[in-house]
C-alpha cells in the first residue's frame, strides 16, 4: 500500500514539476570537466549560525554535492540510498552534502526547522544546508530534487545527474551511476559514465 500511495504521489510530482518551478531558470547545467562554482560561497546548517563551503567539505579526491529536498516524492524514495552513498563517499576520501534551495518553500515544507526534522528523521549520516536564494543551484544549473554533482580531487566536474537508473528501489536498480563513479574517482580512474538524466520536482525558485 505504501508503495502504491509513493508511485501515485512519484507520477502526480512528474506532471506538476514543469507547472510549479518558481522563477525561469535560464542556465544551463554545468558541463563536465568545469571547475566547480562558489566554492567560498556560505551554505548554512539549519540549526544555527553556523555553516559550511564547498572547500571546507571537499575531501583528498573530491565532493559529491546533491540538491535536495524535504518532500518531493523522488527525494523521499531516492534518500533511502543518501547514507549509503556517504559511507562510499568516505571509504574513497570524497566528501558529501546535500543542499536544500527550494527558496520558495523556505516558510512551508523546506523551513530551516523542517530541515532539522526531516534530518533527524531520516538520520542523514552528511551535513544537510541551506543555499540561500538558491544562488549555488543557478550557478551550477541545478534542475531538479534530486540532482548529482560529483567533483573530482580538482574539483572538475566528473559527473553528473541521477543516483542510479531505479528511484522506486536500491535493490532492483540496475545501472548503479553515482556509485560506480565515486569508486573510479577513489581509485583515480576517469568516471566511465559521465552523465545520466536527473530525474526529480523543479528546484522551487522564486522570482527575481
Amino acid at each position: 500500500m505504501k508503495k502504491s500511495l509513493l508511485a501515485i504521489l512519484i507520477c502526480c510530482a512528474a506532471i506538476m514539476s514543469a507547472f510549479v518551478l518558481k522563477g525561469p531558470l535560464n542556465t544551463d547545467t554545468l558541463p563536465i570537466g568545469s571547475t566547480a562554482p562558489m566554492q567560498d560561497y556560505k551554505l548554512n546548517y539549519p540549526s544555527s549560525e553556523k555553516h559550511e563551503t564547498l572547500k571546507s567539505l571537499a575531501q583528498e579526491n573530491g565532493l559529491l554535492v546533491i540538491f535536495s529536498c524535504n518532500t518531493c516524492p523522488f527525494v523521499v524514495a531516492w534518500e533511502d540510498r543518501y547514507n549509503d552513498l556517504d559511507a562510499l563517499a568516505n571509504d574513497n576520501k570524497i566528501g558529501m552534502v546535500l543542499v536544500n534551495s527550494n527558496e520558495a518553500k523556505r516558510d512551508g515544507d523546506d523551513a530551516p526547522n523542517k530541515m532539522l526534522v526531516h534530518r533527524r528523521e531520516q538520520k542523514y549520516s552528511m551535513p544537510y544546508l541551506i543555499d540561500g536564494n538558491h544562488l549555488m543551484a543557478d550557478a551550477f544549473g541545478a534542475k531538479t530534487t534530486p540532482h548529482v554533482f560529483l567533483f573530482d580531487k580538482d574539483m572538475k566536474l566528473a559527473y553528473e545527474g541521477a543516483i542510479d537508473d531505479n528511484y522506486k528501489s536500491k535493490d532492483a536498480a540496475t545501472k548503479h551511476y553515482l556509485a560506480d563513479a565515486i569508486k573510479e574517482l577513489g581509485a583515480g580512474k576517469a568516471v566511465t559514465v559521465k552523465t545520466s538524466p536527473a530525474k526529480g520536482c523543479s528546484i522551487k525558485r522564486v522570482n527575481k
